[in-house]
Parts: C-alpha cells; sequence; structure tokens
C-alpha cells in the first residue's frame, strides 16, 4: 500500500538491489538475516526448514513458528493463509528493487499480521527494460537456473519471469547421531510469475499471477513436504499528492506433509500420519491519501477471508480433520502533520478480528530533524489473531509433537520505542530502544519432556515482554562500503524464562567493494546462545555461533557476468533446534554461475 518510510516516524532498516547482490542467499531469508532482529523461527535456512516454521520473527517478537511480521510484495500480503508463513522460494532476490523492514507495529496501516512489524518487497520499475538470464552450480548438487524480461510499450508493459533450483541437501543431525533413517534435507522448487502494467499520467494498474511447486525432502526416509499454489492479484493507483490505491488479491494452495516416529538409534522409523491441507484466501484493501498544506491524511480499509482444512491419515487409527474459515476487515486513518521542525502523526485501527475479537489500535509518533540529525519516537497497540494452522493441525518435528488448541484467544502487544539517526554524506549512524509488552502470547508449551519424545500444545501465555536496543552504522568510502549492525533483546515471559528461539545478541558486519564491473564483498553475521522450549532446558540450549560468507561478481563482456557465493566460508557447525535429536544449521555451501543483463 505504499513505501513503509512514508507512513512511521520509527526505525526502517532499507536494503537496495546492490546490498542485495552482495549478500550470498539462494532465498531472501538469508539474505536479510544480516539485519538483526530478523530471523525465522528456527536459525534454520528455508533451504531445509519446513514451510510451517517459516515465520519471520522480530526483535524477539515470535515464540512459535507463526509470523508475527506482515510480508507484502508490491502491496499483496504473501504470507500463508492456513498459518501464516512465508514461502521464501517464492520470492527471487535478484528480483527485488529493494526491501524495507519495519521492526514495530508503530503504524496503523497495517492490521492482524503486522503484530512485530512489516516487510515490504518491491519489484523493479516496469517503465525500464531489462532482460536476464543466469545459472548457478555449486557443491551439494546445487543447480540454480533463472531468467526472464520486463518489455515496456508506449504506456504499458509485460513482465515474466522463471527460476527453478534443486540441490541434494544436506543432513540435519550430526554424524554422531545419525543413524540408518537419516537422509538429507533439501529443496527443489519452480517459481513463475507474470505481470503486465499499465502506466499513465495519473493512472497505473497492474495485474500479476504466480505459481510456486516445491517439493521437500525433510532429513529422514519417510518424512517429506510439498506445496503447490497461485496467487492473482491487481493494483490501481491514481493520483500523485491526493491519490487513491486499491488492491486485491486471491490465492489458492495446496500442503502436503507426512510424518514418523523415529527409533532411538535412528536406524528405523515408523509412519505415523499423512496430511493434507487446502486453503485460500481471498483479500481486498483501500487507501486514500490527502494533502493539505502541510498536513497528510490517510485513510482506508481492509478486508480478508482464510479459510482451510487440515485432512489427516492417522497411521493406524484411523481419520481426522478440523478447519474453517476467518473474516477479518478493518477501517483505520492516519494524519502526519509538520509542525516547525517536529513532525507528528497520529493513527488509529478498529478492526474486527473474527470469534468475536474487536480491537482497537493506536499509534503515535513525533520526529524531529535538524540538519543531519533526527530523533524519533512512537508509541503503538495492536494484535494478532491465532491461524489456523495454530487451531486446527497437529504437527511433529522428528520425536517433538505440538498438538492444536481451538481455543487460542488472539494475542496482542503494547510498545513503545526512541532513537535517533545521523545521516551524513558519506556515514549513517543510527540508535533504537524499544519495549514491547505482550498479552496472551500464543506459545508451545511443554507437557511430556523425554529423551524418546516432546510433546507440546499451542497455549496462550499470560504475558511476555521485549525489551532492547539496535545500532546500526555505515562507512562509504570511494569503492568501499562498511555496514555494521548489532541488537540486544531481553524476551522472556511473565514467569521469567526466555522465549524459545530468542538470543540475545545477534549482529553483523559486511566490507564490500564496487568498482566499474567488479563486486566483492565478505561478511560475518553471529547469533548468541537460545533456548529450545518454553522451560528453558539446559539440556535442550543451543549455543551461539557465527558465520561467514562471501559474494563476488566480475564483469567479463558486455552484460555478461561471472558470480560467486560462498556461504558459512569456515563450515561452522551450528545447533538449530533438539527435537528432541540436535539439528544443526548448513554446511559450507558454494555455487558459481554466469549471468546476462540486457537493456
Amino acid at each position: 500500500m505504499g513505501e513503509l518510510q512514508a507512513e512511521t516516524p520509527a526505525s526502517v532498516s532499507v536494503l537496495g538491489a546492490p546490498q542485495l547482490a552482495a549478500i550470498p542467499g539462494v532465498n531472501l531469508d538469508d539474505r536479510m538475516r544480516m539485519v538483526p532482529g530478523f530471523t525465522l523461527f528456527r536459525r534454520s535456512s528455508s533451504l531445509v526448514a519446513n514451510p510451517t516454521t517459516q515465520g519471520v520473527s522480530l526483535r524477539g517478537i515470535g515464540s512459535s513458528g507463526a509470523s508475527r511480521t506482515l510480508v507484502l510484495w508490491d502491496g499483496v500480503p504473501v504470507n500463508d493463509p492456513f498459518g501464516g508463513w512465508v514461502y521464501w522460494t517464492r520470492l527471487a532476490p535478484d528480483l527485488t528493487d529493494r526491501v524495507e523492514i519495519l521492526r514495530s507495529a508503530s503504524t496503523s496501516v497495517f492490521g492482524d499480521r503486522a503484530m512485530g512489524g512489516a516487510i515490504a518487497l518491491f519489484s523493479p520499475p516496469p517503465e525500464q527494460r531489462r532482460y536476464t538470464l543466469a545459472y548457478e552450480g555449486g557443491n551439494l548438487a546445487q543447480s540454480m537456473v533463472s531468467g526472464g524480461f520486463t518489455q515496456p510499450f508506449k504506456n504499458m508493459s509485460v513482465s515474466a519471469f522463471l527460476r527453478g533450483y534443486t540441490t541434494s541437501g544436506y543432513y540435519i543431525v550430526p554424524g554422531n547421531v545419525r543413524g540408518r533413517s537419516d537422509t538429507k534435507a533439501g529443496v527443489d522448487f519452480l517459481s513463475p510469475f507474470v505481470r503486465f502494467d499499465y502506466f499513465g499520467d495519473r493512472h497505473r494498474l497492474y495485474f500479476k499471477g504466480d505459481v510456486l511447486v516445491e517439493d521437500r525432502d525433510n532429513g529422514t526416509v519417510l518424512q517429506r513436504n510439498s506445496t503447490q499454489l497461485g496467487t492473482v492479484s491487481a493494483h490501481y493507483s491514481t493520483g500523485v499528492v491526493n491519490n487513491l490505491n486499491l488492491i486485491a488479491y486471491h490465492t489458492r494452495q495446496e500442503y502436503h506433509q507426512s510424518f514418523s516416529a523415529i527409533a532411538a538409534d535412528r536406524n528405523s522409523e515408523r509412519l505415523t500420519s499423512r496430511q493434507t491441507v487446502p486453503s485460500e484466501g481471498t483479500g481486498a484493501a483501500g487507501l486514500f491519501r490527502r494533502q493539505v498544506g502541510s498536513t497528510n491524511f490517510l485513510a482506508g480499509a481492509d478486508i480478508v477471508r482464510v479459510e482451510g482444512y487440515s485432512l489427516e491419515t492417522v497411521i493406524p487409527t484411523g481419520f481426522r480433520s478440523g478447519g474453517g474459515s476467518q473474516l477479518q476487515h478493518g477501517v483505520f486513518g492516519q494524519v502526519n502533520t509538520k509542525v516547525g521542525i517536529a513532525q507528528l502523526q497520529f493513527g488509529l485501527r478498529h478492526h474486527f478480528a473474527g470469534q468475536g475479537s474487536r480491537f482497537l489500535s493506536p499509534s503515535g509518533g513525533l520526529t524531529v530533524g535538524r540538519g543531519s540529525l533526527r530523533g524519533r519516537v512512537s508509541a503503538y497497540r495492536s494484535f494478532r489473531a491465532p491461524t489456523l494452522n495454530e487451531l486446527y493441525r497437529e504437527f511433529r518435528a522428528g520425536n517433538a509433537v505440538t498438538q492444536a488448541n481451538a481455543n487460542l484467544l488472539p494475542e496482542s502487544i503494547a510498545g513503545v520505542e526512541a532513537g535517533a539517526d545521523w545521516v551524513g554524506e558519506t556515514r549513517r549512524l543510527g540508535f533504537t530502544s524499544f519495549y514491547n509488552s505482550i498479552d496472551r502470547i500464543i506459545t508451545n508449551v511443554t507437557l511430556v519432556n523425554t529423551p524418546a519424545q516432546i510433546i507440546r500444545q499451542r497455549r496462550n501465555a499470560a504475558e511476555a515482554n521485549s525489551r532492547g536496543v539496535e545500532l546500526d552504522f555505515r562507512q562509504r568510502w570511494r569503492w568501499m562500503t562498511f555496514e555494521s549492525s548489532y541488537m540486544f533483546v531481553e524476551s522472556r515471559f511473565g514467569t521469567r524464562e526466555r522465549l524459545p528461539h530468542i538470543p540475545k545478541h545477534q549482529g553483523s558486519g559486511q566490507f564490500t567493494f564496487a568498482k566499474g564491473g567488479t563486486l566483492l564483498a565478505a561478511g560475518m553475521r553471529s547469533f548468541g546462545l537460545a533456548f529450545e522450549d518454553d522451560r528453558n532446558t539446559r539440556s535442550m540450549l543451543l549455543p551461539g555461533f557465527a558465520v561467514f560468507q562471501m559474494s563476488g561478481r566480475q564483469r567479463i563482456a558486455y552484460g555478461l557476468s561471472a558470480t560467486l557465493a560462498l556461504e558459512n566460508a569456515f563450515d561452522r557447525t551450528f545447533l538449530v533446534g533438539w527435537t528432541p535429536t540436535p539439528n544443526i544449521g548448513a554446511p559450507r555451501m558454494w555455487r558459481v554461475g554466469l549471468r546476462w543483463d540486457g537493456r
């Protein structure tokens, strides 16, 4: 529905196309991990993580696999309608012009899924002609091909793009506990899309359709999952100073999963169930902006309906099913006005979240700027309704079983943040402090914890609190750039246990050299220790770690470049979870390739 930077006085991280190109990673989630505070539920890459754990957590707000962050692709939500997670294989980094990450609910424009913030992905301008074709291959039998074009005409353009990837994957349990039932975990996927744009003097319109087909090996002989989804969307906008935006979309998908029970010695496993989860979501939103002098008024409404069912064959006992539909809708307004060197923002959303739940979400902020220095403060209240997945679908991760709970209540959050930014010609420094209080947070509560099996159930905890600070620094020299970010966050339940999978410390740093047709980058990202479970069991501790990465691109002819990507350069072994068997993250991964870009 627009740029996040224009909507809020809070801290927003922006990754442009040059920055994204300098960070290695097949999918966007691995590249965005360079922004401290951005994590999936577990530390696993989306290359091997089950889709149901690929929800986004920002600033330590997330104690389960559900996403508490709204992800928008050209204004259209891409969160899964059934579970709220994100299929990162659907989103091509090379087709992303920039990413804006808002790490709080400091605007009333967004509703249910944006309790912890919002991420907006923007495609390259359709008015610019673009042709691309690329291939990369590497270890672990990696092979990735991508290609597409944008062809503008007088006042319209046609775009199409396709990306395919395959890998043999890697073992997700250490060699000293691996048995005959263990296989490599990996993913094969294909994600094409087509888009038609019309751009007149005052009116713009696009239609887009995209498809994802993916198949995953989950690390044992019997456990696999696959997804087929398709989305169609349209976006209309008119006006410049005073403008109207209308968005509509419909998505359908079917998710398949098999589960097994694994013997203690991991030399055998038994199939326990097969799931099929068909779901669909339909939504629309409208937003009108009007400028009067130095004051901007914004008003809008949105509606979304989702429906889905978990259909499960339980072996050998029979069949169980659960699911239903949810209807949510809301209205919102926001005012930004400038008074001297200060800019004030006030917003309010009234939202019907289903199950008889209604929420009033106010937000407010103040920005004061003079020269290169800007100070900011904002306060907000938001919410998240439980997904159909949390309400009705049971799942397993190894021998860890998580049960559904049809009696879950919505979560709510109240927070405040304050910070300052100093922006010079070649240097940028930012500081933010924040505090969030979450009521009725939905988490996976441990009921049974033995060496052979873990049983958890999704439940509303009484409360949780998240507080911390963020620092980011950027220095640019002639051809060299250094970027560094750090976040400290203390995320605890009201009973003082730390939230699962949330480290206190996260940081990253990267040097980039770019001159002419040469791009070289080397960076590091680090995570502090975290706990696997809500009880903070010491035997299930996840130690901290740091990994190094490199990337390069060298132009060798007009439009033709050689590429290099190297992740976990020193082949560091690190834990990402306990099921109760320890699970490990990605080993060293490298790819080399050729890329052709034409205009």
